[in-house]
């Protein structure tokens, strides 16, 4: 069985994330795509985000009745730091007797130029086959980090990096849907379901998150 790994915040997951996930296991050949619901990450500040037994029944919601989708709570479950070479050895393993080759590691563009900077980089860039997910056609201006510092995300070229050199670049449909966005809309009292669907939206108002107003 061919996995591929797809952690964030999904604070809360949306529709953009489902459609990225489903544009690789159909293009990209994976039996199963494992979303993996960040705990403590030590390189994202969590404003903002609600608990991690929400975020996972969320992920829960969205996901039910996909079988090509798993959600695993390894890193909600960890103590102290989650680091993504942690979770990917130790999804491995629990998975060793299924696996077929290199599991996938999805990556978001937003965090291309940081890569370098993760624990243990270049082993988990040995490990796992990286599975880059290319920027929209509006490229966000915001500084780069670690090395290239002093870029800004359009002048970043995320085929020059060393780390990259066996990824898989994918150009996946543009989406203009982010967890920003979502959490936007509910304080203001717009309807967000278009954006997370019926499920999503059915718990972020039984559990009242994100500001909703009745």
């Amino acid at each position: 069985m061919k996995l591929a790994v797809f952690g964030g915040t999904f604070n809360p997951v949306h529709k953009g994330h489902l459609i990225a996930a489903d544009f690789v296991q159909k293009n990209l050949g994976y039996d199963r795509i494992i979303f993996v619901p960040s705990g403590n990450p030590p390189h994202k500040k969590m404003e903002d985000c609600v608990s991690g037994e929400d975020r996972l029944n969320m992920l829960l919601a969205a996901t039910e009745g996909d079988g090509r989708f798993l959600i695993s709570d390894c890193e909600i479950k960890r103590q102290g730091a989650s680091y993504t070479f942690d979770t990917v050895a130790f999804l491995m393993e629990k998975y060793a007797s299924e696996l077929e080759g290199k599991p996938g590691l999805i990556i978001g563009s937003d965090l291309f130029s940081g890569f370098h900077l993760w624990h243990r980089a270049k082993e988990l860039s040995e490990l796992c086959t990286l599975i880059l997910l290319r920027r929209p056609v509006h490229v966000s201006t915001n500084a780069a980090c670690g090395k290239y510092a002093e870029l800004n995300e359009e002048q970043f070229d995320p085929e020059k990096e060393p780390l990259f050199k066996d990824a898989v670049f994918v150009m996946n449909p543009e989406n203009e849907v982010s967890s920003s966005l979502v959490r936007e809309k509910i304080r203001c009292g717009e309807d967000a379901e278009s954006l997370v669907g019926k499920e999503v939206l059915g718990y972020i108002k039984r559990k009242g998150l994100y500001g909703f107003r009745q």
